[in-house]
């Protein structure tokens, strides 16, 4: 069984996210690709962001007409920050036989990965899969990837490496849409509208809720 993660804020989901999540399942043939929100993000302890409840109905709301996308609430259960290491240990858990997990993420993100708990055992649990973001090149990762964990290799395959795990390390390109959670928030915030930058049940419910109106950066 083969499952992809993209965890996030969804500070709101957009359809960057979406696309990115739905693009990779199938070019990878996942059987399912599962939206996970952070609940406690460790890297914002200060940003301020909606509370969990919100964000997980429109996570829950966005994914609700694909049949290969899903919302798992997964890390609200747990107490303080929401941890990757534990997710995944987690997700190996719940699943029966054991899934082929693939942690989707962004090139921006993942050079961030040293500051993660536990990060080099992340790639004991799941395959990674980077989507290379604009300003990125694929060429800074491969000497990153070393740093990270020295025992990753470089294949014969394009863009692809591999740990003495087993797990992969795959970099992507995916139809890129240059939208922000924290561009939404704004444009909330003043007035704008966010009409075909996030699905309209999403819309819909942020309109509903009053979210974002007397937002203010960190």
């Amino acid at each position: 069984m083969k499952i992809g993660i993209l965890g996030g804020t969804f500070d709101p989901v957009h359809l960057g996210h979406l696309r990115t999540a739905e693009e990779t399942g199938h070019r990878l043939g996942m059987e399912k690709v599962y939206l996970v929100p952070s609940s406690s993000p460790p890297h914002k302890p200060n940003d301020p962001i909606a509370d969990f409840h919100h964000r997980l109905a429109m996570v829950r709301l966005a994914v609700g007409r694909s049949p290969l996308l899903a919302a798992l609430d997964l890390e609200s259960r747990r107490p303080g920050f929401s941890y990757s290491i534990e997710t995944l240990q987690e997700l190996s858990r719940m699943f029966s036989p054991e899934p082929e997990l693939f942690f989707i993420l962004g090139t921006d993100a993942f050079l961030e990965i040293e500051t993660w708990k536990e990060y080099r055992r992340l790639f004991d649990y799941a395959h990674f899969v980077i989507i290379q973001r604009a300003g990125h090149e694929t060429e800074e990762l491969g000497p990153f990837l070393k740093n990270v964990r020295s025992d990753i290799r470089k294949t014969g395959e394009p863009d692809l490496y591999v740990a003495s795990s087993g797990k992969s390390i795959r970099i992507m390109v995916s139809t890129f849409l240059e939208i922000s959670s924290t561009g939404l928030r704004e444009m909330v915030k003043n007035g704008d509208s966010i009409r075909f930058l996030v699905p309209e049940t999403v819309r819909e419910y942020i309109t509903k809720k009053g979210l974002y109106t007397d937002y203010a950066a960190a």
